[in-house]
């Protein structure tokens, strides 16, 4: 049986990797996801599935290539597609019939998510809209990704290719994959420009911010420990202020006061235009960061600061109390 345990950042990047072979470690929080790390310190999600009487590994991804998150949330679309039987058709759809096609069956995002992904696709893939798609070879999408400036951005359209591909095969669109062959780009790292200093900084200037919702929904990238997309689309139903629980995720003292200061009149704790919740306040954030001195600081390198501080635990109890004491360290 795999070891099991939350998955988190600080406890995969220090896996021992065993002498030879491979271990396999489970995760809590999603215990559909597994990793594998090999005696070369390779680690790779993955899911398991009996398909057709056969017990399959499916590789979802290498870490930290990908994210925890992101591969918890390919899972159920891993599994339900494993479900499906290939169907081999003959008539032919040109890439940008089939770029919808795949985008309303395996992508799952929304809103500012969403628009950002197609103004990718139309801004880097437009020259093969018209091709068909089985008829698109190799040479063609190497001369794709070599034309996409940044090495960053490259790679993330490759990797997005090769999962349009291999959609492709799985209904029969092409008979292979033409760019599985295609040496991986490695994205070149940022440093994450926050520090403990940065985020007193930061949490000051944060509270000097006049627009409430925005105010507290930024306290809440600090108190929360969550990642901006999950502190954004927070529901008073989710809330149980008696039991400092969030969902099934503790609160800290911190996140409860800033709360609670807010009205309670809505679905969504942070209310964003029309019916939906707040979404992507860059303009607010990119004021904030300037007004803190930390030049280059995203949203995310919040959560990812305090997660690597934090000490994980299975008991809510005593992960509530290392959180709160995270943020005492800190904010000392």
């Amino acid at each position: 049986m795999a070891h099991q345990f939350f998955f988190n950042p600080y406890i995969l990047d220090n896996l021992p990797a065993p002498s030879t072979g491979f271990d396999v470690v489970q995760d809590l929080s999603e215990p559909n996801l597994r990793l594998y790390i090999t005696s070369h310190g390779v680690k790779s999600f993955f899911v398991r599935k009996r398909i057709h009487g056969k017990d399959k590994r499916i590789i979802i991804g290498n870490y930290p290539d990908m994210d925890i998150e992101t591969a918890r949330d390919k899972v159920s679309v891993v599994l339900e597609n494993a479900k499906i039987k290939r169907v081999v058709r003959h008539k032919k759809i040109n890439f940008k019939k089939f770029v919808n096609l795949y985008i309303v069956n395996r992508v799952r995002r929304s809103g500012t998510s969403l628009d950002k992904l197609e103004r990718s696709i139309n801004r880097h893939l437009s020259s093969l809209f018209d091709k068909n798609v089985s008829d698109i070879s190799e040479r063609d999408l190497i001369d794709v990704v070599a034309s996409i400036d940044g090495q960053t951005i490259a790679g993330r359209m490759q990797e997005l290719l090769q999962s349009m591909f291999n959609y492709a095969v799985e209904n029969g669109y092409a008979k292979n994959n033409p760019i599985i062959n295609l040496p991986k780009i490695k994205p070149v790292r940022r440093l994450r420009p926050l520090n403990k200093t940065g985020l007193q900084k930061l949490v000051t200037v944060i509270k000097k911010e006049e627009n409430e919702v925005i105010r507290t929904a930024f306290l809440m990238l600090v108190y929360g420990f969550a990642p901006k997309s999950k502190i954004f689309s927070m529901q008073w139903s989710d809330l149980d202020f008696n039991h400092y629980m969030w969902c099934d995720r503790p609160l800290t003292d911190a996140a409860v006061v800033a709360l609670q200061d807010l009205p309670q009149d809505g679905r969504w704790v942070f209310p964003g235009r029309g019916r939906g919740h707040l979404t992507d306040p860059r303009l607010a954030w990119q004021r904030v960061a300037k007004r803190a001195g930390i030049s280059n600081l995203t949203m995310d390198d919040v959560y990812k600061f305090l997660s690597r501080q934090l000490i994980w635990t299975s008991d809510k109890e005593d992960f509530r109390t290392n959180m709160n004491k995270v943020l005492e360290d800190l904010m000392l």
